[in-house]
Order: C-alpha cells, then structure tokens, then sequence
C-alpha cells in the first residue's frame, strides 16, 4: 500500500498543529518522548521535526510533505513544492516577520550602518543574504535562543521574528527594517508530488486544512421569514452572500441558511430581526470550502 510521509513541526507549532488536524477529521496521538505520532489513517506516516529542518528533508526526499514556515524555506534555499499557503501559528493567525531590530539608543537606521557590526540571529542565512543585497560586511552569529536581551552587550543589532513587535518593545528595541514576510506552507518533495496518489493524497488533506481555517472566523445564520419581508432580510446581507432560501409547511414563509463572517453578526442579527427575521439560530462551523 502506498503511503505519505508527513512532517509535522515539533515544537511552537506542534499543538496547534495537530489540533488543526483534529479539526479537519484527522486524530493524531503523540506519545511522550516518541518522534513518530500515531494518526488514524493508513495512507499517512507523521514524523515530528523541528520546523527548521522539515524544509530540507522534504527536499531530499526523506519526507514526502511537511508543515513549515516560508522563512525556513528562504532559509535553506530549499527546492520544494508548494501545495497550500496555511496562515496560523502558534497563537494568532497572521503573517510574522523577521525584523532586524537594535536597541532605541542605537545609531544604527539603516542597513548600510551594519557595516563592521555584529548581528545575533537564527536566521544566518537570510541574514546574510539580506547582507549582501545591501553590499554592507558585518559578523553574523548564529543565536541559540532569548535573542532579544543580547543587544547592545553581545550584538550590536539582531534578526528576529516577530508577529506584533511587544516583545522587541519590552525590551528597548526598535525595528529597522524587515527582511522576511513568513506564514505556514503545506509542501512536497518534487518527486513526490508527481506521484499521482501521493498528490492526490496531499491535495485531500490541503483542501481539509485550508477548510478549518476559514471556518474559523465565520458562523452559519439560519433563520425564518414571511415571504413579504424577504427583500427587506436579503437587503441586509452582505451584496456577495448567496443563502440558501426553501420553503416551509406554511407557503407565505421560507427559511433562509447563509454563511457570514462572523464579526457582523453583533450588528447584523438586532438589524434582521427589526426587518422581519424570526427564529435566528447562529451557529459555529467546523470547515467552509468554497
């Protein structure tokens, strides 16, 4: 029987992950200290690693697919295929970026003022890339971790990512310029993604991923409406909404089933009912494809 090989990040993004899966009918079991959790279809083997490293293995053909982040990516250099852009992470779901940042007090305002400098960072080759770019010489040194609190003693800037900037600000940095936009990537091995089962396979589990995530900020609305206050509900609805109007036992009533994002509602439900809607049931989703 043919089966995927499927990197899972280890780490950051592990729970969120595998909730993700959860959520898009998968259930994965990740036992204590095992690098290799249990999911509930035959057709796919999970590894966890660490999502630094996921990019180049795929590469290589040691894994099929994985989860990952662009910036590890741009990183490696990895030659890979992209299946699917994945937009979350470990808390919210934006963008992230790294930053090269250096303490407020720093003369430091632009790239070319990094010359002779030292820059901390786990991104040494993009930063080094980003370097060369800006025909600008300075120390590049790889950071092991808590790389915010080593300027200005141990780094004159640093390169790290950040989704809002809080931390950077906490503690007395500010952010020169951005080197890298990164969210989640769902990607392939070349080889494998040629093979018809195992593209198959993947572009299943991107359609269920890409489902829960746009799930997330939308509600489903069901609600009951005599025939001649329809125009009136329909009215309110956002222009490119399409619901789902049957009829009911009664003929001079119909009921109506849309799908809205969910921050209109606060406004949208008080402005139904006042138009004529009865019986408004606002109800969660668990996937949305369109």
């Amino acid at each position: 029987m043919s089966v995927l090989r499927l990197a899972l990040p280890k780490g950051s993004l592990e729970s969120t992950t595998v909730e993700m899966f959860r959520r898009a009918g998968y259930k994965i079991d990740i036992h204590s200290r095992s690098y290799y959790p249990e999911i509930d279809d035959p057709e796919i083997e999970c590894m966890l690693i660490r999502a630094q490293e996921i990019a180049r293995y795929v590469e290589t053909g040691i894994m099929d697919a994985g989860l990952t982040g662009y910036d590890w990516i741009v990183e490696n250099s990895a030659d890979v295929v992209e299946i699917a852009e994945l937009v979350y992470g470990k808390v919210g779901r934006h963008p992230l970026r790294w930053v090269l940042a250096v303490p407020n007090d720093s003369p430091i305002h632009r790239a070319q003022d990094l010359e002779g400098k030292r820059i901390a960072t786990e991104a040494i080759g993009m930063t080094q890339r980003y370097l060369q770019k800006h025909q600008v010489n300075a120390k590049v040194e790889f950071s092991w971790g808590a790389t915010e609190v080593k300027p200005p003693h141990l780094a004159d800037a640093i390169v790290e990512i950040t989704e809002t900037g809080s931390s950077l600000k906490a503690n007395n940095l500010r952010i020169v310029d951005t080197l890298c936009e990164t969210t989640t990537r769902f990607i392939a091995n070349r080889d494998a993604a040629k093979d018809p089962f195992k593209r198959r396979k993947m572009e299943s589990i991107a359609l269920l991923l890409k489902a829960v995530l746009e799930a997330e900020n939308k509600v489903g609305l069901m609600l009951n409406v005599h025939q001649k206050n329809l125009q009136a509900v329909l009215d309110i609805l956002p222009a490119l909404q399409r619901p789902t109007v049957s009829s009911l036992s009664d003929p001079e009533w119909l009921s109506l089933n849309t799908v809205l994002d969910a921050s209109l509602m606060r406004d949208m439900i008080p402005a139904l009912k006042e138009a004529g809607a009865v019986g408004l049931v606002e109800y969660k989703l668990n996937k949305v494809v369109f």
